[in-house]
């Protein structure tokens, strides 16, 4: 243990290491002067609450409106954080998932109009027979259990693949949902409209399939397509202020992307990528194409993205509108700083922190980052 009277040396010490980049893991409680803010990492929970059992592969976060926070565990658990501390209850009536490599349960999302309909929405992997794929569901809670579940959503086709299940929702507030499906690993699943795999998906709140969707009349496609092209897409965000739907994908070695996803439009994998095979192969010498999109922002080498916000919050005045990429390689938290739609600047925010899985806002505007391995969440209080 620190003696007292060497505290605030090393106190000194840690921020100045913060602020020279030191890659060194942050304490609890450290300090950290970023280029625009100052704010202290608070942690929530860590390994450290064996009594309750610490958090496992935390993936998504969800706050009530009570001010509980839903946090969703990969292996099918989804806990509960209570006055800033993890229950040892867990939420009951949580359906079957598919804990198979990459799969298993993922996001949590609440209804827009939560308070007045009491859905939360679930992205997870489901088994079937000796394949999986991606399930969207929502249900209602009553007490500390899930009710009234309703599969509105199936990625087809099921596969045996242990990668790239997606998946993120991400609402828009006019009564559609959006949510990512990976490729599961094949390539080619991107290009191709027939099946649901590497794309943008958008249905209504309900799961029916609108009627202005980008393929809705086009023979063979699959109808709740919105865009394709993508490969491992791990961020979703849509801001409401301007209308613009934010995504990042995993590219392979290499070739992390960031993009503006619009109705319709191919974001080029496999075809064209700034990355190559994970054995130095060559996919394609092809960085660009007519009719396929360029990212905002990519990354070589790759940081593998995780986890996307942006901070609307006056609680850190000096970010707002910036976008929080959370990276599970590099273990860190990218602030972005985008002007006009167009990438300005890139800040490294924590590294060494962990691998982030999941970045979010609260309703009352603090920043929260879940880590896993080993489960962890905190909170970015600023300063000043």
């Amino acid at each position: 243990m620190i003696n007292r009277l060497l505290y605030p040396f090393c106190l000194v010490m840690a921020i100045a290491l913060v602020s020279c980049g030191t890659p060194e893991r942050k304490p609890a409680g450290a300090i950290v002067q970023s280029e625009k803010q100052k704010f202290m990492v608070d942690t929530i929970t860590s390994a450290t609450d064996t009594a309750v059992g610490a958090l496992k592969n935390p993936w998504g976060m969800a706050f009530l409106p009570d001010g509980r926070l839903l946090v969703t565990e990969r292996e099918g658990n989804i806990r509960i954080v209570k006055d800033g501390k993890l229950l040892k209850e867990k939420i009951e009536g949580v359906p079957p998932v598919y804990a198979h490599g990459q799969g298993g349960l993922l996001d949590i999302q609440l209804h827009p109009d939560f308070d007045k309909n009491g859905w939360i929405y679930l992205s997870y992997a489901k088994q079937v027979a000796d394949s999986g794929g991606t399930v969207i569901a929502r249900a209602k809670l009553e007490g500390n259990k899930l009710t009234n579940l309703e599969e509105l959503f199936q990625a087809l086709p099921l596969t045996s693949s242990e990668v790239h299940f997606g998946s993120r929702i991400a609402f828009d507030g006019k009564g559609y949902m959006f949510f990512t499906c990976g490729e599961r690993g094949k390539k080619e699943n991107a290009q191709d409209l027939s099946n649901h795999l590497g794309k943008v998906l958008r249905l209504h709140d309900d799961g029916k399939v609108p009627s202005d969707n980008p393929f809705v009349s086009t023979i063979g496609a699959r109808s709740e397509i919105w865009s394709y092209g993508h490969r491992s897409l791990q961020g979703l965000y849509y801001d409401k202020e301007t209308g613009t739907l934010w995504e990042h994908e995993h590219g392979p070695r290499g070739g992390d992307e960031l993009n503006i996803v619009e109705k319709g439009k191919n974001y080029g994998w496999p075809v064209i990528t700034y990355g190559i095979n994970y054995d130095s192969t060559i996919i394609t010498d092809l960085k660009e194409k007519e009719g396929m999109e360029q990212p905002v922002r990519y990354w070589v080498p790759s940081i593998a993205p995780c986890g996307l916000t942006m901070v609307t919050s006056d609680k850190y005045p000096h970010w707002k509108g910036n976008l929080l990429v959370g990276a599970l390689a590099h273990q860190l938290v990218a602030r972005v700083e985008i002007a006009d739609k167009k990438f300005v600047k890139e800040e490294r925010l924590l590294e060494k922190i962990g691998r982030v899985r999941c970045v979010t806002q609260s309703p009352d505007g603090y920043l929260y980052i879940a880590m896993e391995n080993p489960g962890k969440i905190v909170r970015l209080v600023p300063m000043e």
